[in-house]
């Protein structure tokens, strides 16, 4: 007898997922997802097989603001391993040669630290995510391929030392580092050229994501927990998600009346004022947020991403003067 089919829910929400260890961020979202039996999901920015930490996973309305999430700031623990080069950049990855460590100070290590600090070129890891022709350069990697990955530019906020007992006391060659970073840092990569200041080389031993903005201090719940909870039912497992206003924190919210909400809901844009100029998070009377806009240099606010819920009557004539419901807060 077949079993019968997973039936999914519509759910809206953002889970602060603690990813293990040896799962992707695809398979990682997966398994929540399945979990949840939501629909539609989404992660905001990959995290290695190798990696663990917080990977934000958004339900429903919630992907629509997973993009400004990707930008945000990051911070992680890593563990570098001196000596080794792989072709992954980390310990999964294929030893392509092993070098002597030199002797090292702390006062050498921090120096090396600091010169990859502020924006900086990286190079990418030629095992990456990164796309080439609409396809991961993982996969030209794995076949073989000869790929030339281009630099670019990134921002690195702190790059600092958290010990260096194991290599300074005679163990293995560890440096363990703190990060914290912009969109589009590989860590892999600092590490990896940290290791050719140090004319040794090295790779990413261990990672750690351990928060993301605006999730500064973040509740992660594994998977492990989740599956327990799922066991008690779908009330206790969606006590677990934050609302999605605990997502948009990084963009200015601006306040809007029902007449102007239900025009942004069909499409309309609504002229008054507003500010400031850029992407918005727009709230309503009832201070629910109803969607992402743009306010142009005239301070008319156009809606670009809104939620399911914001549509909920027609829209009403345009007001022939600025409202005293438009405004900024």
């Amino acid at each position: 007898m077949s079993k019968p089919r997973r039936k999914f829910r519509k759910l809206d929400g953002i889970l602060l997922l603690d990813k293990p260890r040896g799962l992707s961020s695809n398979q990682a979202l997966q398994r929540v997802r399945h979990l949840f039996s939501a629909d539609k999901a989404g992660h905001t920015g990959s995290l290695d097989p190798l990696a663990t930490g917080l990977l934000p996973v958004c339900f429903g309305e919630a992907t629509k603001i997973a993009g400004g999430l990707l930008g945000a700031r990051k911070a992680y623990d890593a563990v570098a391993r001196l000596g080794i080069v792989t072709d992954t950049d980390d310990a999964e990855g294929a030893v392509l040669r092993e070098r002597d460590v030199p002797v090292l100070t702390i006062d050498a290590i921090d120096a090396a630290l600091q010169r990859f600090v502020g924006r900086i070129r990286q190079r990418p890891p030629v095992y990456s995510a990164l796309k080439r022709g609409g396809e991961p350069l993982y996969a030209k990697a794995r076949r073989g391929e000869t790929i030339e990955v281009e630099e670019r530019e990134v921002d690195v906020h702190a790059f600092e030392l958290l010990s260096a007992a194991d290599l300074l006391d005679g163990g293995e060659p560890l440096l363990r580092l703190h990060v914290e970073c912009g969109s589009g840092t590989y860590i892999r990569s600092l590490v990896r050229d940290l290791g050719e200041v140090f004319s040794c080389g090295a790779h990413v031993a261990e990672l750690r994501r351990l928060w993301v903005d605006p999730f500064r201090d973040p509740r992660m719940w594994t998977i492990e927990a989740l599956e327990q909870l799922a066991r008690r039912g779908e009330h206790a497992l969606d006590s677990c998600l934050l609302p999605l206003e605990s997502g948009m924190t990084a963009w200015p919210e601006v306040a809007v009346g029902q007449a102007q909400a239900q025009r942004l809901a069909h499409g309309q844009p609504v002229a008054g004022g507003f500010a400031p100029q850029g992407e918005v998070a727009i709230f309503g009377p009832e201070g629910r947020v109803l969607g992402l806009g743009q306010v142009d240099a005239a301070g008319e606010l156009h809606p670009r991403r809104m939620f399911a819920w914001a549509v909920a009557q027609p829209p009403q004539a345009a007001p022939e003067r600025r409202s005293r419901e438009s405004g900024a807060r």
